[in-house]
């Protein structure tokens, strides 16, 4: 829920961290680093910070995460600022959180229900609504331990002797569990339908193009920069959430569809794993990844490791093929901040500097993904029907025609293709 009075940033810094889910190698981020991304998620939803701070932890509290030095200062900050809601950059037990309200005397939430309430508040699909719905039940559904003390209260019983009845935590559970049974068989017909539609794309002529990268990188900028299109594109952290795809013309003729998608984040909550990588599902059927870096951001590195710990993390479930860094291109955005693509350092001739804000590179970048799409060509022989003009158009937009030889019924064309054209003109 948007919170529209004044709300203070308390950062857990130095505390542990889960890292990532899969065992990726992380990169450790400064926290003043984690307290400028934690005051962006909190003003993304309408929250205005008026105070923030950074406590090293030594050992979690199980009762508040902090020590009780701790806890006093922060208390003292927030009644002098005098503070509606505070934030906690770290995931809190129901205990803790109750706790640190008792303490605080205010609304605490931590760094899972902040990212639950902005992705609640962003998401417009059907999908992505429910989504968010099923991670926000999952997430309650967590704070209903020992957290409220209405919860003990008991309902009348049934039956002849009556009984103690149900209490209204189990209540609330039942509720709760059988709405997320309805969540998931409606997600369920919801990826079937996507999943025709994904197989219809499938047997068109265009390859995808899936733009993935850190939350805020710029990846908006760069979708309507190629394309023309209004997709919102803010400086705001997840501004974008539900996929969006365009249609796209590169200057050898080929046609192709690009896809943006959401931005990724570090310390993803558990809840929000799956809602999060069910709007990347189209980065695994794309035939070219671009992945768009902030190359002007001071933890741009940490967040390239975060990208590829959640695109390792979808391979070793399943979701995406092991070999999808042969088919990724780096773009480095926001090179304006740099002065220029000039000053940009480009590692390996797989990383593309531009500026999506000022079109600088833009051109380089559309011909470096055409070269990359037409590598690896085949060179293929067809047969096919004078009358099936249909098919011998498609092989002319999409391919180098080699040779071509005519005859009363058949025209015999030699044709060079990509592995992704040829087995998409296969299928037609």
């Amino acid at each position: 829920m948007p919170w529209d009075k004044p709300a203070s940033r308390v950062s857990a810094g130095g505390a542990p961290r889960d890292g990532s889910s899969h065992g990726a190698p992380r990169t450790v981020r400064a926290a003043e680093a984690r307290v400028a991304e934690a005051v962006g998620l909190a003003a993304s939803i309408g929250l205005v910070v008026v105070h923030e701070a950074i406590f090293n932890i030594r050992a979690r509290n199980p009762a508040t995460l902090f020590g009780k030095g701790q806890v006093e200062m922060a208390g003292a900050d927030i009644a002098q600022h005098e503070v509606n809601v505070a934030v906690v950059d770290a995931t809190l037990t129901p205990v803790q959180q109750r706790n640190l309200e008792t303490a605080w005397k205010c609304k605490v939430i931590d760094r899972t229900g902040l990212i639950l309430d902005i992705f609640g508040e962003r998401a417009r699909t059907r999908e992505g609504s429910l989504q968010v719905e099923l991670a926000h039940l999952d997430y309650q559904r967590s704070r209903l331990v020992r957290s409220w003390t209405h919860l003990e209260r008991q309902r009348g019983g049934f039956g002849f002797l009556g009984g103690p009845g149900e209490t209204q935590i189990e209540a609330d559970r039942r509720l709760i569990g059988n709405r997320i049974v309805k969540l998931k068989t409606e997600l369920e017909d919801v990826r079937r339908t996507r999943g025709l539609h994904r197989g219809a794309r499938k047997r068109t002529p265009s390859p995808v193009v899936a733009l993935v990268g850190y939350t805020n990188a710029g990846k908006s900028t760069l979708f309507n920069a190629m394309t023309g299109a209004t997709v919102v594109a803010e400086d705001q952290l997840f501004a974008t959430l539900d996929p969006t795809m365009r249609g796209l013309t590169l200057g050898s003729g080929r046609n192709i569809i690009l896809s943006d998608t959401v931005g990724f984040i570090s310390d993803l909550p558990t809840e929000l794993v799956a809602a999060f990588r069910a709007t990347l599902e189209e980065v695994a059927e794309a035939d070219l990844i671009l992945h768009v870096r902030d190359i002007a951001h001071p933890e741009s590195s940490a967040q390239q490791s975060d990208v590829t710990a959640v695109l390792d993390g979808m391979v070793k479930d399943g979701t995406l093929d092991d070999a999808w860094p042969s088919r990724t291109l780096e773009v480095l955005n926001k090179a304006d901040l740099l002065g220029g693509i000039a000053n940009v350092p480009l590692r390996n001739d797989n990383g593309i500097a531009v500026s999506a804000l000022t079109g600088e590179g833009m051109e380089a970048l559309l011909s470096a993904i055409d070269r990359r799409l037409g590598s690896g060509h085949v060179s293929m022989h067809y047969d096919i029907a004078v009358e099936d003009g249909a098919r011998l158009a498609w092989l002319y937009r999409h391919g180098d025609v080699i040779s071509r030889e005519d005859d009363a019924a058949l025209v015999h064309i030699e044709v060079r293709l990509s592995e992704a054209d040829r087995a998409r003109f296969e299928r037609i």
